[in-house]
């Protein structure tokens, strides 16, 4: 029987951060989907709705790669009350070509925090113009953080606002921000203060109600949401989906059942059936993306298996190689 490798959460992160490596493997990620026949199904979720928690279940086969992963993500939305983080998790790596168990991936949500902040890098490069430069992120916690950081990897972001219910958490996420990237980070009471001079918008927030609405977005801007991967999660306004933006999305079909998609069509303001491009058939330049400067352009993030499969496998093989590296040293 192979050995297998349990890697640890400071093992994982030694390895792999936020850059553009990690951008660049999501973004392959999205490609895949257009252009392989990558198996990927449902999602899987458990409501724990008492304690207004959750655990997703999600994995891909992407076709020529040698690992997949299954990764389970719980996210219990009241935990920082607790001191505990909110999102934790870890991911199981099989080979494809036999099925047995490479590695136990502990990396207590980690890397989906950097898969998921690298998927908003990835729909701000295609999709928000080149001469971007002011951000506005809604929300405050460990995600927004690394949404604002992505985004100054494939944009020249030089300012950026904050937006949260509780202002007190958006002030101090703003003062550790500001130190963190040297950029000027502020905090603002409201949305509209926050979007009013925006160039990307990021949601990042596990709202069940739209805290973006259609007079919040302007002319020109590119707006990422990232909150809603459940039916009951919705942070932008059905009208902005159906009437106001330029529309992309991660998975069509998943979507139409989780996104903020779907709520424009539970509203009956988008049929069933209508089309919208994804992501990664705007990579491939199979569908056109932001058509004009003027346009406000949408991507609506579900967070997929196949980034997970994505991420989970450069960090198996990126420790691999750290290992084998520290053994010829030694």
């Amino acid at each position: 029987m192979p050995d297998i490798r349990i890697l640890t959460e400071s093992e994982l992160r030694s390895q792999v951060q936020l850059d553009l490596g990690a951008i660049e493997c999501v973004e392959n990620a999205f490609e895949a989907l257009a252009t392989k026949a990558v198996v990927m199904p449902p999602i899987m979720r458990l409501d724990i709705i008492e304690n207004n928690g959750e655990i997703d279940v999600k994995t891909a086969y992407i076709p020529g790669v040698d690992s997949l992963a299954i990764k389970i993500s719980p996210g219990f939305f009241d935990n920082p009350s607790l001191g505990l983080p909110s999102v934790n998790g870890l991911m199981v790596l099989f080979s494809t070509r036999t099925g047995m168990v490479e590695g136990l991936l502990l990396d207590n949500g980690y890397l989906t925090d950097i898969r998921t902040a690298a998927a908003g890098a990835v729909a701000a490069k295609y999709l928000a113009r080149a001469d971007s430069r002011r951000a506005a992120i809604l929300g405050a916690g460990v995600q927004a953080g690394l949404q604002l950081e992505a985004l100054t990897l494939v944009r020249d972001i030089d300012s950026a606002a904050i937006w949260a219910r509780d202002f007190d958490k958006a002030d101090a996420a703003a003062k550790k921000l500001s130190t963190r990237l040297g950029m000027e980070v502020t905090a603002c009471a409201d949305v509209a203060s926050a979007t009013a001079n925006a160039d990307i918008i990021v949601t990042t927030t596990p709202s069940t109600r739209p805290i973006l609405m259609a007079q919040h977005v302007t002319s020109g801007q590119h707006v990422t949401a990232m909150g809603s991967d459940s039916e009951h999660k919705n942070e932008i306004d059905p009208e902005i989906v159906a009437r106001t933006a330029q529309y992309f999305c991660d998975r069509l079909s998943q979507v139409r059942v989780l996104g903020e998609l779907h709520h424009a069509i539970e509203k009956q303001l988008v049929a069933p059936s209508a089309e919208f491009p994804e992501l990664g058939q705007v990579i491939a330049q199979q569908l056109p993306g932001r058509r004009d400067s003027t346009d406000i352009t949408l991507c609506d993030l579900t967070g997929t298996g196949i980034q997970d499969t994505a991420i989970a496998t450069l960090a198996f093989h990126r420790c691999q190689q750290h290992q084998a590296g520290t053994s010829i040293v030694t």
